[in-house]
């Protein structure tokens, strides 16, 4: 579907109150055109609708009339360069961009990115920015592999003692 119909469908959806289904065809959208910044800009301003500052900063980072504390919540959420590489969701070379300042957010963005994990970096090589990363980041949340499996362990653990007290409940009745 050309992207002037899917924009279309996008206005539609957004009058007619269905904004997920608009979000969902600006993600496409996105992924499809990474270069066209007007549709990071519209992508924006959906996520304001639900008011989630950290994905308005996100989609609004290359751009030069940013909003600061979404940019903050942006940076927050997304704390090391690799993810932050990896959530901007580009493809190919910084001049692609459009502009002179996406440019050069996304050059600062890809160095730092190599200075974290000590090698260079590529926008297309997604691999070159992603494993390394999630190995040594803990994540958006702040949380780590070790507490995430801690924390299954100890919901299987809770299950199995709930059921063993149930069954043992039901034993106990017909004694």
């Amino acid at each position: 579907m050309p992207l002037s119909n899917t924009l279309d469908r996008v206005d539609a959806d957004l009058a007619a109150g269905r904004v997920p289904m608009a979000r969902q065809r600006l993600r496409g959208l996105v992924s499809s055109y990474p270069y066209d910044l007007t549709l990071r800009r519209r992508l924006a301003e959906v996520y304001r609708l639900y008011g989630d500052a950290a994905e308005a900063g996100r989609w609004m980072y290359l751009e030069e009339d940013r909003d600061a504390d979404e940019t903050a919540a942006f940076e927050a959420r997304y704390l090391s360069p690799a993810w932050r590489m990896k959530s901007l969701a580009w493809r190919g070379p910084e001049a692609l961009a459009g502009t002179a300042v996406a440019e050069e957010r996304l050059v600062a963005v890809r160095t730092a990115c190599a200075e974290w994990l000590g090698h260079s970096v590529d926008w297309d090589d997604p691999a070159s920015y992603d494993e390394d990363a999630y190995e040594a980041y803990e994540g958006p949340d702040g949380g780590s592999r070790l507490s995430a499996v801690v924390a299954a362990i100890g919901a299987f653990l809770g299950v199995t003692v709930t059921v063993g007290v149930w069954i043992r409940g039901v034993i106990a009745l017909f004694e």
